[in-house]
C-alpha cells in the first residue's frame, strides 16, 4: 500500500508560491567553480589536470527586486511587511509557519522542485535537529519520488543523508549539474571556528581537509551556495553556535519551516492551529480522562518526594486532594504538625498528622502520628497508580475497538500509540535473554482479552481461533536495541531493548525501522495495531491512522510536552488505497489523560497559546460582527457590533460561555448533539452562520463524556 498525495491543495499551493515567488523575475541560471581548493593545488600542482567543474546556485536579482517580491508575498498573505533592514543580502532569512499535520515536509520538498524548474537552482540542504526527524525527512523523499517525477516530467534528481564515512556523496553533490538534495543533522557540523583550528579537539569530519575531495567537505559545500531549509528551527537553531554553523554553509537563502517558531524572521506564509482546524486539515481532539476518582480510591495515597532543612524543616509529598468535588494528585510542601486530612479534605487521611521530618542524608523520612514511617521515594497506596495505568490502557483499547467497528468497513486501519518512560515497564529479560512482558504489556494483554469478550465486539473477532497468539501479535515496542552476553554463555549475546533519549547511534536503526514500516502499519495485512514507544519518539514520526494516544508514566516523572504528544496523531487518516479521508466524523484523535492530566485541556491550550500567540475556546463580543445579514445592492450588510454583543450576552445567559467568553462544556455537548439554542428571532441564515462560528471555537473537548456515545 502506498500513500497517495494530493497535488492541488490550495493551502499547500499558497505555501509553495510564497517561497518560489521570492525569486520572481529571475532567469534560469547556474554558477560554476573549479573543484579543487588552494590547499589541494599546492599539494598536487605537478600532477593535476584542473578541469573538474562544480555547480552552484546563482542569484541575479538585486536586493531591491528581491525585497519587492517579498513584500508582495506578505501583502497577499496579510502578514507583517519586511523592510530593507530585515531582508539583508548578507543573510536572506525567511520563515514559513504550518501547523503540525498539514504537510510541511511535502510543501518544502515540492518547493525545491518548483525552484529548480523555474530558476535552475540545483543545490539544496535540509538541516534537521534530530535523528527521528532526519529519518522522517528521508522517508518523505522516498515516498514522494514517483509523485514528484509524475508532476515534473520525470525530473532527474538525487538525495542522500549526510554520512561522514561516505564523503564521495559530497563531491557528487558539488559536481553533478542536476538537482541535488542533502539531509544533514545539525550535530554533524555544529562546531565553532575555533575548534577547527585546535587539533586537540574532536572536530567533526565535515570540518577536516580530505585529500580525495581536494577540500574540507564543508568548504566544498560552501562553494555550491546552497539553498538551506531549516526543519524545526526552534530546535535546530536553539543556540548561537548552531546558528553560526548554518550560516557557515554559505546559503544563498535560508528557509525556516515550523509550526512553532520562536522567532520568525520575514514571515512569508502562516497556517496556524486554528486555520488548520477550521479547514479540517487535521484531526479534532477529544480527551478521555481517567482520574483518581474514577479509580474509586478508598485509601490514602502518599509519596515522599523530598525533604529539606534550608528554610526550616519541610517535606514535599504527593497526595490526592479533593477540590470542588474532584480528586487531583498534587505535590505539596508540608511541615510539622501538618494534618493531611485537613490539607486534602479527605477522611481517608485521618491519622496522617506530621510528627517528625528527618533530613539526614541517607536517612530521610517522615513520621506520622499514627506510627507510619515513610522513607524518601517510598509510597503508601501505590496500588492506585497501577490501577489508573490499567484503566488508561483499558480505555485506550475500548476507544480503539469502537473506532475499528466504525472505520474498518471504510477501509481505514486504526492504530493506537502508547508513550512510556522506561523500557522495563514494557519488556523485561531473563538471564538467557528470553523476552518477557513488563507490567504495561501484561496489563494490555489481560485487558484486551477481557474487553473483546463484550458482545459489541463479536464481529471483530469471530474469525480468530487462537486469541493468545492474536493478542501477542497486535502490539509491539519501538525502542533502541543493544546486545548483552548471556549469563550462562558470555560469548553468546542476545538483543534487548534499552532506554535512550533518541540522539545516539543505536537509535538510527529504530527510527529507520519504524519509518520503513510506515505504509505497512497502515495495511490490514499487518496485525500490529498497538505501538509502545519511548518518549524519544515524540517528534519526527507520525502516522495518519493513529487515533488514540495514551501516555503511561510514573507519577512525578518528567512530562513530555502535550503538544508534541498530540502532534503524533494529528494527520488525516488514509484508507487502504492510500487516499486521505476527510471530515471530523472520521478524524477524531482521542487522548487518554491520567490524573496528572486533570487539567489537560487547559494546559494544552496554554502551551499552544504560548507557542503560537492564539487563543482557543474563547468567544469575543465582536465574534459575530461579520455575519452577513443581507445585501444593499451588491454591498453586504453585517450583523454589527451591537447585535454581536447581544448574541454574546444570550450565550452567557444560556451558560454556554462564561463572562470572559470561555466556552463551557454545555456548549461543547450541545454542539456534538446538534442542539445548540440560539435566539428565536434570528433569521435561519444568520443562525447558520453563527453556528459555523461556534463550531470553530472549541478546538479540544474538556471531557470525553461530552461526546455522544
Amino acid at each position: 500500500m502506498k500513500i497517495q498525495f494530493e497535488s492541488e491543495l490550495d493551502y499547500q499551493q499558497d505555501a509553495i508560491a510564497a517561497v518560489v515567488d521570492i525569486f520572481k523575475g529571475q532567469e534560469v541560471c547556474a554558477g560554476n567553480f573549479t573543484v579543487f581548493s588552494a590547499e589541494y593545488i599546492a599539494r598536487h600542482q605537478n600532477s593535476l589536470a584542473l578541469n573538474e567543474i562544480g555547480y552552484a546556485n546563482k542569484l541575479e536579482l538585486t536586493p531591491g527586486q528581491l525585497l519587492a517580491n517579498v513584500q508582495a508575498i506578505q501583502q497577499r498573505n496579510h502578514l507583517k511587511i519586511s523592510t530593507a533592514e530585515t531582508v539583508d543580502r548578507k543573510n536572506y532569512d525567511f520563515s514559513i509557519e504550518m501547523e503540525t499535520g498539514t504537510g510541511k515536509t511535502y510543501v518544502y520538498l515540492r518547493s525545491i522542485m518548483e525552484m529548480n524548474l523555474r530558476y535552475g537552482f540545483t543545490k539544496f540542504i535540509i538541516v534537521v535537529p534530530s535523528i527521528p526527524i532526519k529519518e522522517g525527512v528521508y522517508k518523505s523523499l522516498q515516498i514522494t519520488e514517483n509523485h514528484f517525477k509524475s508532476l515534473y516530467n520525470n525530473i532527474p534528481y538525487s538525495y542522500f543523508v549526510y554520512n561522514s564515512s561516505q564523503l564521495s556523496e559530497i563531491r557528487n553533490f558539488a559536481t553533478n549539474p542536476r538537482l541535488q538534495i542533502m539531509v544533514i543533522n545539525i550535530d554533524s557540523f555544529r562546531k565553532s571556528f575555533e575548534d577547527e583550528r585546535d587539533e586537540s579537539k574532536n572536530v567533526n569530519i565535515i570540518h577536516r581537509y580530505n585529500d580525495k575531495l581536494g577540500y574540507k567537505p564543508l568548504s566544498l559545500i560552501q562553494e555550491t551556495k546552497p539553498i538551506v531549509i531549516i526543519d524545526e528551527p526552534q530546535t535546530t537553531l536553539s543556540t548561537a553556535l548552531a546558528h553560526e554553523a548554518v550560516e557557515r554553509l554559505n546559503p544563498l537563502i535560508m528557509l525556516r519551516y515550523s509550526a512553532t517558531h520562536r522567532t520568525a524572521p520575514n514571515l512569508l506564509y502562516k497556517l496556524n492551529a486554528i486555520d488548520a482546524y477550521q479547514k479540517q486539515l487535521v484531526k479534532q481532539i477529544e480527551v478521555a480522562s481517567t482520574t483518581v476518582q474514577d479509580a474509586a480510591t478508598t485509601a490514602a495515597y502518599i509519596k515522599l518526594l523530598s525533604v529539606s532543612n534550608k528554610k526550616g524543616i519541610t517535606a514535599k509529598v504527593e497526595i490526592d486532594i479533593l477540590e470542588n468535588g474532584k480528586y487531583r494528585r498534587l505535590a505539596k510542601e508540608i511541615k510539622k504538625p501538618q494534618d493531611l486530612m485537613l490539607l486534602t479534605n479527605r477522611q481517608e487521611y485521618e491519622g496522617y498528622q506530621v510528627q517528625d521530618i528527618h533530613t539526614a542524608p541517607g536517612n530521610e523520612y517522615i513520621e506520622f502520628n499514627n506510627g507510619t514511617i515513610l522513607r524518601l521515594g517510598e509510597t503508601i497506596g501505590s496500588v492506585d497508580d497501577r490501577l489508573i495505568k490499567r484503566m488508561m490502557i483499558a480505555k485506550t483499547i475500548e476507544e480503539h475497538l469502537n473506532k475499528e467497528l466504525k472505520l474498518n468497513p471504510m477501509g481505514i486501519k486504526v492504530l493506537s500509540l502508547f508513550f512510556i518512560d522506561a523500557v522495563k515497564h514494557y519488556r523485561i529479560y531473563d538471564e538467557d535473554g528470553n523476552r518477557q512482558n513488563g507490567d504495561y504489556a501484561t496489563m494490555f494483554e489481560e485487558e484486551y482479552k477481557r474487553i473483546i469478550k463484550k458482545p459489541k465486539y463479536k464481529t471483530l473477532f469471530e474469525h480468530i481461533s487462537d486469541i493468545d497468539s492474536e493478542v501477542a501479535s497486535i502490539h509491539n515496542g519501538y525502542f533502541s536495541i543493544d546486545k548483552k552476553p548471556k549469563a550462562g554463555n558470555p560469548k553468546e549475546k542476545y538483543e534487548y531493548f534499552k532506554d535512550t533519549k533518541g540522539n545516539v547511534a543505536s537509535d538510527e536503526d529504530t527510527y529507520n525501522l519504524i519509518m520503513k514500516k510506515k505504509e505497512e502499519l497502515l495495511s490490514f495485512d499487518s496485525k500490529l495495531r498497538f505501538l509502545f514507544s519511548h518518549s524519544a519518539l515524540k517528534e519526527g514520526w507520525d502516522n495518519p491512522n493513529v487515533f488514540q494516544i495514551c501516555t503511561l508514566k510514573d507519577a512525578g516523572s518528567s512530562e513530555i510536552k502535550r503538544r508534541q504528544e498530540v502532534g503524533r496523531g494529528l494527520r488525516l487518516a488514509v484508507n487502504q488505497n492510500g487516499e486521505r479521508v476527510k471530515g471530523f466524523d472520521v478524524n477524531t484523535l482521542t487522548v487518554m489523560a491520567s490524573e496528572s492530566y486533570e487539567d489537560f485541556v487547559e494546559n494544552l491550550q496554554k502551551e499552544m497559546e504560548t507557542e503560537t500567540g492564539i487563543k482557543f475556546g474563547v468567544l469575543q463580543t465582536h465574534s459575530f460582527n461579520s455575519i452577513n445579514v443581507s445585501f444593499n445592492g451588491d454591498e453586504p450588510i453585517y450583523l454589527g457590533q451591537k447585535e454581536s454583543e447581544a448574541l454574546f450576552d444570550y450565550l452567557l445567559l444560556k451558560q454556554y460561555i462564561n463572562s470572559s467568553g470561555k466556552v463551557n462544556d454545555k456548549l461543547r455537548k450541545d454542539l456534538w448533539n446538534n442542539c445548540v439554542e440560539l435566539p428565536e428571532d434570528l433569521p435561519e441564515h444568520v443562525k447558520a452562520q453563527a453556528m459555523e462560528i461556534l463550531k470553530e471555537i472549541p478546538l479540544v473537548l474538556n471531557s470525553h463524556q461530552a461526546k455522544p456515545q
